[in-house]
């Protein structure tokens, strides 16, 4: 749970230095702070990130994105925001190294990973999923199933503004919301070789500067 935690707040601190702290403004935050709450995580966390990004000359601080190689000849994706690229790119890589990868150049890992966003809502009595669905199709999702009482829907990560929209304007609570990237093909390891890459992904996401990480691995046990 505070691991949630700490990742929803990094994300709400640079949805705010992205596009401010007011939610009624800012839809990203707004969908985050609907995610936090979702999630039981306490308001004093969520206002502390807001706080952070708010506390700091924010013009300074910006979204940037490393490639690596990790073990086992998996590939990574590893989103940060930071004001110091400087120190960021050297803990990024002191990462990969003890966690038995290579930092590689950036973008390299673009053409293996889809960015989408994705919502959960809870579905409505009587809802008709299909007809849903075609209500979205101009909105171009990739996905859109019912899992446990739940309406899951995945699209291209830049429609989440207009997706968001419909589902406001339709009664649709917003239990959360994601930007995530998909791996396009899946490397199979070993249990073993599946503690080495969740070694590095802890590495990672110990850095303050680190919001997000991606990988391809998947266990074949």
């Amino acid at each position: 749970m505070a691991r949630t935690f700490t990742k929803i707040g990094k994300e709400i601190t640079l949805a705010v230095i992205a596009g401010g702290p007011d939610p009624s403004s800012n839809l990203r935050l707004r969908l985050l702070m609907q995610t936090a709450k979702s999630e039981s995580m306490p308001k004093d966390n969520v206002e502390r990130a807001i706080k952070r990004a708010t506390d700091k000359d924010t013009s300074a601080y910006k979204e940037v994105v490393y490639d690596g190689k990790g073990p086992h000849g998996t590939a990574f994706v590893v989103e940060t925001a930071t004001d110091n690229p400087t120190r960021t790119v050297a803990n990024i890589r002191a990462a990969f190294v003890r966690g038995k990868g290579e930092l590689g150049t950036m973008g390299m890992n673009d053409f293996m990973f889809e960015r989408k966003c994705s919502f959960v809502v809870p579905a409505k009595e009587g809802i008709d999923v299909d007809a849903m669905e075609l209500e979205l199709i101009d909105y171009d999702i990739d996905e859109l199933f019912v899992d446990e009482g739940e309406i899951n829907i995945y699209a291209d990560f830049k429609n989440y503004g207009p997706i968001s929209k419909y589902l406001e304007d339709n009664g649709y609570e917003i239990q959360s919301f994601k930007f995530e990237r998909i791996p396009l093909t899946l490397r199979e390891l070993t249990a073993e070789q599946m503690a080495d890459v969740e070694g590095l992904v802890e590495r990672l996401e110990n850095d303050d500067d680190v919001v997000n990480v991606y990988h391809n691995a998947v266990s074949n046990e």
